[in-house]
């Protein structure tokens, strides 16, 4: 029946090409509209035959950039996937449904790869019952274009986030797995075997994979492997009570992947890679969760980040939830056995600042709020299937061919980073700790220009001797090594945080502020746009995630000035990941704390003190309402050292150690730290 359903779609699809019944506004995207259903249908014929495989590279080049070209930069101010044209041409109202359709129909591509004819069906129905309201008259009435979107994302949510649960728990899920162990790697035509975009980046990457002996994609593997795993020792959570392993990343990196899922194998883990949403009914906003390719257009993801505005209600939240709910049920085997993500991040990528634009859709209050609502309570149901206190994590970054012409050069200074010795930050970070753990507060001042002012309030030991605030993370979960956290006391935690300029979430922000009273943000600013207004915008929506305010959820000191010095040689500081970043300097990090889900499992750094500073009075919320205590967010900010002037432990007596002084580390036994800046 689906099969008939598809042929008769794409059959009435195609006769909008020599129709005349639209409105002399709208013929040119249905026109296109057509056009590109006429090209998915020709992808989809070529897959199922089996005859796209055997393309070469230069006619698999061809198909993707056929694919991708309407959004790619040079094109996108005359694509209908930009709201502002879309709008232009069409009409403000019509515009931007109109290219909400058009973008949420581009994802046929990954559905005609992974031949998923069903989800095809659906979307091309949906297009041909919007082209029937304007046949019918030469402006149809704007609510219901909305009303037919609406129940199009309520109608079909059991089938798309259904899938979604499902592809993230279930291996048997296997379409990228299949082609990351099973083609040949040599050959990067298999880029092109996923649907995804691919640029320079990846392909390049792959090449250079490709050129690396043995031993070193291994020593790669290994490093990013056993962080999962001694991440769940260092925890005290029972690995063997998993049975998969969910793998994130970048093309290019599969013959990295493939080492890695062959260790996990080893450890009794299936890998789960799962796909990174296309869909506004199961995406959040422009960020990618799973894997991906190169992105076409980060403007284009930005334009669209908030498309479930146009169907965003109770009733909506409600039945989502349910459809969440009830796949868990089906699947709680398998969510069970869970492990939680394994992590590869890329950067090197040019910093991207958005442009603002009124004609993109908008969450409204009321909006902000329902999904503030959801997103608390498919977190806890999440968590009822999937235990945040028995799953982990790890992850790491390497850059892509983007962020240089010493690419290769700097990929190899990112491998030593990342496999830094252990030992010694542990036996350094200590040092460090034992002056923290001494502390009622920590003062952090900025320098050179950098505006911080910030007081930071420590929880208070009991038994010193037993028990600590700081922990002391060395290359498990978060690779590389070197940093120092904790959970601050929100009360008594003021002062104002400031960078020049830093890239959280893929977003640029320029001289960003943020202001705390008592832990919680009290105001905040950036120099992003010329309105003050748009600012704070940009700030509400991709740092607070449209919350009224967020707290101070962790405060750390990184120690990593190896990788620090790394950057300022090959003029990279803006290019690094947070993951990095953070390890370059203290940083601050709003939202959950790093303890979320997880803050009754007893956790001891190596000197075998218990940590104790896990929770705030926020997250303590979760013993009586867990939807007050968490925030399902949690965004690091670093302050570089060159910006730093000081950071110092003050003792409830007063008295004063410094750790930091000049961007430098001075206290005792810490001298080692700054050896990379004299080399």
């Amino acid at each position: 029946m689906i099969e008939e359903r598809y042929r008769l779609a794409v059959g009435r699809i195609g006769e909008m090409k020599e129709e005349q019944t639209a409105g002399e506004r709208f013929r040119d995207y249905f026109l296109k509209m057509s056009d590109f259903v006429m090209m998915i249908r020709e992808l989809a014929s070529c897959i199922r035959d089996g005859s796209y495989r055997s393309l070469g590279l230069t006619e698999l080049k061809e198909w993707n950039q056929r694919l991708y070209e309407d959004i790619l930069p040079e094109n996108y101010g005359r694509s209908y996937g930009n709201p502002a044209y879309a709008a232009k041409i069409l009409g403000e109202d019509y515009g931007q449904m109109l290219s909400f359709l058009y973008t949420e129909l581009r994802g046929a591509i990954v559905y005609a790869f992974e031949e998923k004819t069903e989800y095809l069906d659906i979307l091309f129905e949906l297009l041909i019952q919007i082209y029937n309201q304007f046949e019918e008259t030469e402006f149809p009435d704007v609510k219901n274009i909305k009303e037919a979107l609406y129940w199009y994302a309520s109608d079909y949510c059991d089938v798309f986030a259904a899938d979604r649960v499902r592809d993230q728990i279930d291996p048997q899920q296997s379409f990228a797995v299949n082609i990351i162990e099973n083609a040949e790697l040599s050959d990067i035509r298999y880029l092109y075997f996923f649907g995804e975009y691919v640029s320079e980046n990846e392909r390049r990457t792959a090449e250079h994979l490709n050129s690396l002996p043995e031993e070193k994609i291994r020593k790669m593997a290994d490093v990013y492997t056993e962080g999962y795993r001694v991440g769940f020792v260092n925890t005290g959570k029972d690995l063997s009570k998993k049975s998969t392993v969910n793998i994130r990343y970048v093309l290019g990196f599969e013959r990295v992947v493939r080492a890695a899922a062959g260790n996990f194998r080893k450890m009794g883990l299936s890998p789960v890679v799962y796909r990174a949403s296309v869909s506004a009914i199961t995406k959040r906003q422009h960020l990618k969760t799973g894997y991906y390719g190169g992105i076409p257009n980060k403007q284009y993801d930005y334009d669209h980040k908030d498309d479930q505005g146009l169907f965003l209600d109770k009733q909506y939240v409600e039945r989502k939830l349910e459809v969440m709910r009830t796949a868990f049920e089906q699947n709680k085997e398998l969510a069970a056995g869970h492990g939680g993500p394994a992590c590869i991040e890329m950067f090197g990528e040019k910093p991207f600042s958005p442009e603002h634009k009124e004609e993109a859709v908008k969450l409204t209050k009321k909006q902000e709020e329902l999904s503030l609502q959801y997103d608390s309570r498919s977190g806890q149901i999440t968590n009822t299937y999937i235990p945040g206190d028995e799953r982990s994590f790890t992850i790491v970054a390497y850059p892509v061919p983007e962020i240089g012409e010493r690419y290769e050069e700097i990929f190899d200074e990112i491998i030593r980073i990342n496999t830094l010795d252990a030992e010694v930050y542990e036996r350094v970070q200590q040092t460090i700790i034992d002056a923290l753990d001494q502390g009622e507060y920590v003062h952090i001042l900025g320098g050179n220009g950098n505006k911080t002012d910030l007081k930071v309030q420590l929880y208070k030991l009991q038994d010193p001797a037993k028990e600590t605030i700081f922990e002391n993370c060395v290359a498990d979960v978060n690779i590389p090594a070197g940093e120092v956290f904790t959970t601050p006391v929100l009360e008594g935690t003021n002062g104002i945080l400031h960078v020049g300029s830093v890239y959280l979430n893929e977003l640029l922000y320029r001289d960003l502020e943020i202001t705390f009273a008592n832990g919680m943000i009290a105001d905040y600013a950036c120099r992003n746009f010329e309105r003050e207004s748009d600012n704070k915008k940009y700030i509400h929506d991709n740092i607070l995630h449209n919350h009224p305010t967020l707290p101070l959820g962790e405060f750390a000191i990184g120690t990593n000035t190896t990788a620090y010095v790394a950057a300022k040689k090959y003029g990279i500081e803006d290019k690094f990941p947070i993951l990095i970043a953070e390890k370059m300097g203290p940083h601050f990090a709003v939202g959950d704390t790093c303890y979320t889900w997880s803050e009754d499992i007893r956790v001891y750094n190596p000197n075998g003190k218990e940590i104790v500073a896990k929770d705030n009075s926020v997250s303590a919320l979760r013993k009586e309402d867990l939807s007050r205590a968490y925030l399902h967010c949690h965004t690091d900010i670093t302050i570089p050292y060159e910006e730093l002037d000081s950071i110092t432990v003050v003792t409830e007596t007063g008295k004063e150690i410094v750790i930091i002084r000049g961007g430098r580390f001075v206290l005792p036994g810490t001298e080692i730290l700054n050896k990379p800046f004299s080399i």
